[in-house]
């Protein structure tokens, strides 16, 4: 599903790092080596119909790469 996230990503926090993600290999081969975190926060999002919702999102983060699969987990509204 394509989205936008409008605004700040709010209360975010790290439930995962390296050996502990389940995807590491793969998101190393892909983006390089790392200090890998998978995090999650909540934030606006605009989904593709228009509307504009509040969800709890989840990405993969690596010092120096930025924030790379962001996706919307659940829904909040």
């Amino acid at each position: 599903m394509q989205f936008e996230i409008i605004g700040r990503i709010e209360n975010q926090e790290t439930f995962a790092t390296g050996k502990r993600i389940r995807e590491l290999s793969r998101l190393q081969k892909i983006y390089g080596k790392g200090k890998w975190k998978k995090r999650k926060g909540v934030a606006k999002v605009k989904l593709t119909d228009g509307s504009i919702v509040r969800a709890e999102v989840h990405w993969y983060e690596a010092t120096g790469s930025g924030k790379k699969e962001i996706k919307i987990k659940r829904y909040l509204d």
